[in-house]
């Protein structure tokens, strides 16, 4: 596996392609895009951190940049972080979901946003040139540290207009904690004790030793869930080793789903301030149903992250996230945020006095199935096989900002090309998974070349 660089970061496998050398290259470019200033830097919990912050950190002082460690974080702790400082960026050390082998570097500028297309490119064109603004002995930056970036994060979220610590305290909720051994392993259990919540911890060390698959799917989840239902917990919160993405247990021991996270989300904010909302393309038809509930529009996004964020901004949303359990709360910063999510979450139960699986009865039921097209054993372009769809179900004015996406009355089905696999993937929702898999399935028939 090489090593894979988009908006989502520079991303391998320590040791094999990501290398000090080429951590060294990246960082080197980044602080000479920045021309100095003050960079925030902080890591989950992998075990290749320490050395990784090592490397970074000294190579960030090289090219004249003033380093501010926060230590193993959430990668929206940084995002604070940046703010905090009014620094000129942020370095976050994680690989996300990806196995306990990987690490990877998440960039952030001024705005504590993560690099969009054209800023990402001006950082690579100069680690290609290798043209580095290293510094002499007397103007290196200096480095420091941050050891209140996590309780200066819960304070924050605490602060929130809208969110009601005291409230919160008199439910007396009981919430079991699965952080995977990563960045949210201290955060997310500190940010519950905040709020008067009797705290179970599973996997709440961190080691970056993944008790199981990292990523929160239904599939990798089924501890957390008995454990909350045999232990009376009012709910389970799980998050990925950065603690950016948060899936959520019902007292039941059944799962949200994680596209249902930012669906809470948009709900208590827009009972509070209304607004329209905005997520990606592959997203649930159920952000749509809730924004439509209060008569505000979901806006849709590419998938990535940062592509969300430009979408929230350009058209005033007041709030938008990602359906795998991403919520973008632009009241603190732009990014998803595991920490806000939750506290979030318990307000919404607390104050409309309900119960974990009855709120979620509430709400729209939708099923996605995934599937993906390998290309070459079908003998198709990826693009040839886009244009078709939008062709072919143009009088359903298909979304083409990423992909396509036809939206149908029962459901929708997204296509996109994979950037690192011959493969196009085809995301597809409706009532039931058989529904939507079978959804997909036609519109293949439709514009798949036939067997002879």
């Amino acid at each position: 596996m090489a090593l894979m660089i988009s908006v989502s970061g520079i991303r391998g496998i320590f040791g094999s392609h990501l290398t000090p050398e080429n951590l060294v290259t990246f960082t080197a470019a980044y602080g000479t895009w920045l021309k100095g200033g003050t960079v925030v830097v902080g890591r989950d919990s992998r075990v290749t951190g320490q050395i990784c912050e090592d490397i970074v950190c000294a190579t960030l002082q090289s090219v004249g940049c003033d380093v501010i460690k926060t230590g193993i974080v959430p990668t929206p702790t940084v995002a604070m972080g940046v703010l905090k400082h009014n620094a000129a960026g942020g370095i976050i050390l994680t690989a996300s979901h990806n196995p306990a082998q990987w690490n990877a570097l998440k960039l952030l500028n001024s705005k504590s946003e993560f690099l969009d297309a054209g800023q990402g490119a001006e950082v690579l064109s100069i680690a290609e040139k290798g043209d580095f603004a290293y510094k002499l002995y007397d103007a290196i930056g200096s480095i420091s540290e941050d050891a209140g970036a996590i309780s200066s994060h819960i304070e924050a979220v605490l602060n929130l207009s809208y969110i009601d610590a005291d409230l919160i305290r008199k439910k007396g909720f009981t919430v079991a904690v699965d952080a995977v051994n990563g960045a949210g392993s201290k955060a997310i259990p500190a940010l519950l004790e905040a709020l008067g919540v009797n705290v179970h911890r599973l996997h709440c060390e961190p080691n970056g030793i993944f008790p199981h698959n990292p990523e929160p799917l239904p599939e990798h989840l089924t501890e957390i869930c008995t454990f909350v239902k045999n232990n009376s917990c009012d709910l389970g919160v799980v998050t990925d080793p950065d603690g950016d993405r948060l899936a959520l247990v019902d007292e039941n021991g059944r799962l949200f789903g994680e596209e249902y996270t930012q669906v809470a989300a948009f709900d208590l904010m827009l009972s509070k301030k209304p607004g329209d909302t905005a997520t990606n393309l592959s997203s649930s038809r159920a952000s749509d149903d809730i924004s439509k509930k209060y008569g505000k529009i979901c806006h849709r996004a590419a998938v990535g992250e940062i592509n969300v964020v430009k979408v929230m901004q350009e058209k005033g949303a007041v709030i938008s996230g990602e359906g795998n359990g991403g919520v973008i709360n632009p009241d603190l910063h732009p990014g998803r945020d595991a920490l806000v999510g939750t506290a979030m979450v318990l307000q919404l139960l607390a104050e409309r006095n309900i119960k974990a699986s009855d709120y979620r009865n509430t709400l729209p039921n939708y099923e996605m199935s995934k599937q993906k097209l390998e290309l070459s054993a079908l003998g198709v372009d990826a693009d040839e096989l886009l244009n078709k769809v939008a062709e072919t179900f143009s009088d359903r004015e298909p979304n083409t900002i990423d992909g396509v996406k036809v939206d149908f009355d029962n459901g929708w089905v997204h296509f996109r090309k994979s950037n690192t696999e011959p493969i196009v993937r085809v995301y597809s929702e409706a009532g039931t998974a058989a529904e939507a898999r079978e959804l997909a399935n036609k519109v293949m028939s439709v514009i798949l070349p036939k067997a002879p």
